[in-house]
């Protein structure tokens, strides 16, 4: 199930989408305030976040430039809420780093369809950053196995599963899921790699194993 993140101040508007998204299929989390989005964000990493402009404590807009600014928020796939619906107000929501944007009223079916979008767009960037990640140093060529000069990463071994999963192009859920591990436990590992390599974020790391010669070990499935 793919998580969302919805951020809005207005109690009954959020309470009916979380329902409207649960009977989707979707994981729904609920914030109050950017400040209260930020947290759990940074709890439970979302897959796509939705988020209205006006809130007290931290608006939409400040919400959406911390996530940019942060490893873990620069890629996940945001939506604006707002009853603003003036070009200049659609235009500004874009400039902070959201993906679409959508004008209060609007039909729960329609935003279904931009988070749909938005997510399969995810999908394909990141596999597509992983496809010329190794194409790019021909992997496979080698059977998978390392070179002799390769040198060792200062990981430890569950940074190691955590490392092999990521360069695979698996988000934190999903590796949440074939590790046995949370996503938030995913996340520690991650950013522990990040900064012992030094790299700003999953893209860089992609690169970085791929241009050294770094590959995840072969499958054992049938």
């Amino acid at each position: 199930m793919k998580r969302i993140l919805i951020v809005d101040d207005d109690t009954t508007l959020r309470t009916a989408l979380t329902r409207y998204l649960q009977n989707q299929g979707y994981l729904v989390q609920e914030a109050r305030s950017g400040l209260e989005g930020l947290t759990l964000f940074e709890q439970h990493p979302p897959d796509l976040v939705v988020s209205d402009v006006l809130m007290p404590e931290m608006d939409g807009l400040e919400f959406c430039r911390r996530l940019r600014a942060s490893r873990t928020g620069q890629l996940v796939p945001f939506i604006f809420l707002s009853s603003r619906k003036e070009v200049d107000d659609r235009v500004q929501g874009h400039q902070m780093g959201a993906d679409d944007y959508l004008a209060k009223p609007f039909e729960p079916k329609e935003l279904v369809a931009k988070i749909e979008a938005q997510l399969e767009r995810s999908r394909r960037v990141h596999s597509e950053i992983v496809r010329l990640m190794q194409q790019s140093v021909g992997v496979g060529t080698a059977g998978g196995d390392r070179p002799a000069t390769q040198t060792p990463l200062p990981l430890t071994p569950a940074e190691e599963k955590v490392f092999a999963e990521v360069i695979q192009g698996y988000t934190n859920k999903q590796i949440g899921e074939r590790l046995f591990v949370s996503p938030r436990t995913v996340q520690t590992h991650l950013s522990n790699i990040l900064s012992k390599l030094e790299l700003e974020n999953r893209s860089q790391l992609i690169r970085y194993a791929y241009e050294r010669g770094y590959r995840p070990p072969e499958s054992t499935e049938e």
